[in-house]
């Protein structure tokens, strides 16, 4: 019988040239794929044909909850608003705007892809406010319980996805690009810190539960690390001012105000990697101009304060999301500790055959804590799955009766 899907050995010579090549071509100061560590050393299938970040990519877009990234917030939850931006294409101009330095410096694309991909799954609904408010309930919960108090951020949430949750067996470079990918601040110069063991990284990342500022430390373990995390500034930076115009928060004059780096998100996107590119060839390390790091820091720190500090913007969040968020996570908690298996916590999560399955032990008993399960529940609902949730179980009719969006009519004097 003729064999359709096995390789001859001719062809897995090929192949293994292939693989062999591509690491060649790589310069200096990228990761090749012969030197990826994985703990489980077990070779995945077809791997002469999916190296390891390849593969690793592969873990993450076919997870179950990938598909989340389509209704969870990048900068507005409120607005009925086609035009702006969600993150799942965040994350898709994190990968085109890494891969695009990647492949000028000869880096390995294959693991700045999955790391880009990868980055945000730990984010929860209603964007960085959500991730607050989760957090707000995760410290008073593990402390309520007589633990140390513990701290939710969604980088490092997105590490126990692959890690615990999934067990998608990742690479260290991948989790180590996730974990380390965001920071409070813009720099000029993003250089790899070394780290070479899961022993090391697990350390690592339980540190960032405990310590609210030790995340903020962190750099990637590679250089495609660093063009991921400066990626995902510039992919924020340009598209956040435009959908601030978009959605009436600045004025045109605002927004055409001329910059060093640009004024239009293309513009602002094409000069960083230029930038970048000329201050970075044959370099271990990645680095900007004085004056465009300036520049670029002054226009992130422009947007947050609009986004962070606008008070009419900000009000659903506080009025609204926080008190439900403190509501559901009682509720939940309250219903696994009384094994109420009516509960979505169960019927939606623990009862789930991917996610639900390292929760147990071999004899189907829950042996994780409370408080790790409804932080992790609440982490990856939707912005519409979140309020469903508090309407199913009629956690405040009242409050949610209060909640409005800006429907994509509500501007047609202005627009007519």
């Amino acid at each position: 019988m003729k064999n359709y899907f096995d390789f001859t050995p001719g062809e897995e010579a090929y192949l293994q040239e292939v693989n062999e090549d591509f690491d060649r071509a790589l310069s200096p100061y990228a990761a090749p794929n012969r030197e990826a560590v994985r703990e489980n050393g077990t070779l995945p299938r077809n791997a002469i044909v999916r190296p390891p970040y390849f593969y690793d990519t592969d873990c993450i877009l076919h997870n179950p909850l990938y598909n989340r990234y389509a209704d969870k917030t990048q900068v507005f939850s409120f607005y009925r608003n086609d035009d702006l931006t969600r993150r799942a294409l965040h994350v898709q101009f994190v990968s085109k705007i890494a891969r695009t330095i990647g492949r000028a410096l000869r880096l390995n694309l294959e693991l700045i892809e999955a790391i880009a991909l990868g980055h945000d799954m730990g984010h929860t609904p209603f964007g960085h406010k959500g991730e607050s408010f989760l957090s707000e309930c995760y410290q008073e919960g593990t402390a309520a319980d007589g633990l140390p108090k513990r701290y939710f951020f969604h980088n490092v949430h997105s590490v126990r996805i692959f890690r615990c949750i999934l067990r998608s067996n990742l690479t260290l470079q991948t989790l180590s690009g996730i974990l380390a990918h965001n920071g409070e601040k813009v720099c000029r110069e993003y250089a790899p810190s070394p780290l070479g063991t899961f022993e090391e990284f697990d350390r690592t990342l339980e540190q960032c539960y405990l310590d609210p500022d030790f995340h903020k430390t962190l750099r990637p373990n590679t250089l495609e690390g660093c063009v991921v995390r400066l990626s995902d500034m510039i992919a924020y930076a340009g598209k956040d001012r435009q959908d601030l115009y978009r959605a009436g928060l600045i004025s045109k004059a605002k927004f055409e105000e001329k910059r060093l780096i640009g004024t239009k998100n293309r513009d602002i996107v094409s000069n960083l990697i230029n930038n970048i590119l000329k201050n970075s060839i044959r370099s271990s390390s990645i680095n900007m101009d004085e004056e465009v790091f300036e520049d670029l820091r002054d226009l992130v720190g422009e947007n947050y304060k609009v986004i962070y500090e606008d008070e009419d913007l900000n009000r659903p969040y506080f009025d609204i999301v926080r008190p439900l968020m403190q509501k559901l996570y009682a509720r939940l908690k309250a219903d696994l500790q009384a094994r109420d298996f009516r509960s979505p916590v169960f019927t939606h999560y623990l009862n789930d055959r991917i996610q639900g399955r390292n929760y147990r032990d071999a004899d189907r008993r829950i042996i994780a804590d409370p408080n790790d399960i409804v932080t992790d529940f609440i982490a990856s609902m939707t912005d519409d799955y979140f309020i469903d949730i508090c309407r199913h179980l009629h956690l405040d009719d009242e409050l949610l009766s209060r909640l409005r969006y800006r429907e994509y009519f509500d501007d047609a004097d202005r627009l007519s």
